[in-house]
């Protein structure tokens, strides 16, 4: 990690809530001291709002699901990024930039998080209830797991490998005020970081507000109850408890707070569909600058081609063209896909679930309804249960609104090939294979082999250098 202190201290007082017209303007961190960040309603709220400003980085919504894509087998990445071509063909080195960036940003957040969950408590503010700092702090917690999340899946290997007891990454829980030398953490495993997740989920789960309740006061794009049940529910899945996994779901997809989109229009920038449990809302005016060099809003910049403003990098692979030849008719290719030139000046197809590379506004699909259905029916078909409803009956309706006939019966195959055809572009892939413990190439390379050493990342240099208790990864240089 580089400039510990000032990173820590950089992403808890950034933003602060000052305006007027439901706009947020970023106040000079000169301008504020770190003891007067949590003094008011307004500057609490504008630390919180500052966590899902660090958490719409490129580095954590955007290269993490592009990576986990072109790792495994929907990706054929032609790009000229050393850093990603390295990922890409198992070769990623401890100094690898891109995965430094995603570790220094995950942390950045994770410690802006904890200043609010350590301090709000005993904020001398007497403009704020404590139901309103209870809110704030389980949206920091929720945001908080979502991180972990994210860098657990990346850096170790999953639940399956060892039962989870193998290494996962470091659990910081104390802020800048309270550490002065906070990442001197050794790795916790896998199980300890899981539980620290479930653990800040299930304490927002008790204070999070409905969607709809959410929504009166105007605060789209915020996390809710919903959004917590719905993250918990897939750390269920990856751990294979497949009760709580299926009834977890279950209580999202009966919450009335989210339906299955009648098509696919809401990718098309839409973050008010119903289909939309979380997402990271990018706006034109969220990336003035790095949206014209692809710097920060990732999707729209590598999945679409240079014809329409984008890179061009990453088209379809063949496999995934011929997993959706497999039956014809298929909305989710036929409305979702383009023939053009890629960055290599070779004919491909792209993916158009994020449209507008220009302005950096596409959004970020991190939670959305139709994966509670897939959850609930991989979790019930797994443990011979009908939580809700039949495996069948949940594949078969998201089938018709693709546009497939209904299936006679289901297996675990078809629950997985249904994930990969609706999640393709968005993230999924890489996790769904390494968790059944399936190669993510269909060439079957020891090196994309579960349990390999170069499916998961290394720990990066620079925590390596300033850590003296961190445990490297097996293979990494």
């Amino acid at each position: 990690m580089k400039s510990y202190l000032k990173h820590i201290l950089l992403a808890t007082i950034m933003f602060c809530y000052i305006s007027c017209e439901d706009r947020l303007e970023v106040v000079d961190e000169n301008s504020l001291a770190a003891e007067t960040v949590f003094n008011s309603f307004n500057s609490i709220n504008g630390a919180v709002v500052g966590l899902y400003s660090l958490n719409q980085s490129g580095d954590l919504n955007g290269n993490p699901q592009l990576i986990s894509d072109f790792m495994a087998d929907n990706v054929n990445f032609v790009g000229s990024f050393t850093s990603l071509q390295d990922l890409e063909q198992f070769e990623t080195l401890a100094t690898n930039t891109t995965i430094d960036n995603i570790w220094e940003d995950g942390y950045q957040l994770i410690n802006a998080a904890n200043g609010i969950i350590n301090n709000v408590p005993g904020s001398p503010a007497m403009d704020i209830t404590d139901e309103e700092k209870a809110g704030f702090m389980a949206e920091a917690k929720f945001l908080r797991a979502l991180t972990y999340f994210t860098l657990v899946n990346l850096w170790a290997q999953p639940f399956q490998f060892d039962a989870g007891n193998n290494l996962g990454v470091p659990l910081q829980t104390n802020d800048f005020k309270l550490d002065i030398a906070p990442f001197q953490l050794e790795r916790s495993t896998v199980n300890e970081v899981h539980a620290f997740i479930q653990q800040d989920l299930m304490e927002a789960i008790e204070v999070l507000p409905t969607t709809s309740e959410r929504r009166l006061d105007g605060s789209d794009g915020r996390a809710t109850i919903g959004a917590a049940q719905g993250l918990l529910a897939r750390l269920y899945l990856y751990r294979e408890q497949w009760e709580e996994a299926a009834n977890l779901a279950n209580a999202v997809i009966d919450s009335g707070d989210y339906t299955l989109a009648p098509n696919y229009d809401f990718y098309d920038d839409n973050p008010t569909s119903s289909e939309h449990i979380f997402l990271a809302i990018n706006t034109p005016s969220d990336f003035p600058q790095e949206a014209t060099t692809g710097s920060d809003e990732v999707y729209a910049t590598f999945y679409t081609p240079v014809s329409l403003g984008g890179r061009g990098d990453a088209p379809f692979s063949d496999d995934l063209i011929a997993a959706f030849n497999e039956e014809s008719g298929d909305r989710r290719f036929a409305e979702l896909s383009l023939e053009a030139t890629d960055a290599l000046r070779n004919e491909a197809i792209f993916t158009t679930k994020y449209p507008d590379p220009a302005s950096g506004s596409s959004d970020g699909m991190i939670l959305r309804i139709t994966e509670m259905y897939l959850i609930r029916a991989e979790a019930n078909l797994r443990n011979g249960t009908a939580i809700g409803d039949s495996p069948l009956n949940d594949i078969n309706l998201l089938r018709d609104r693709a546009g497939l006939a209904d299936l006679p019966s289901v297996d675990l195959d078809a629950i997985l090939n249904e994930r990969r055809k609706e999640f393709c572009f968005e993230g999924h892939r890489r996790m769904d294979l390494l968790r059944n413990n399936l190669n993510l190439r269909p060439d079957g390379g020891p090196e994309s082999a579960p349990g390999a050493n170069k499916v998961i990342f290394p720990i990066v240099d620079d925590e390596l250098q300033n850590n003296p208790n961190i445990t490297q990864n097996p293979g990494a240089f």
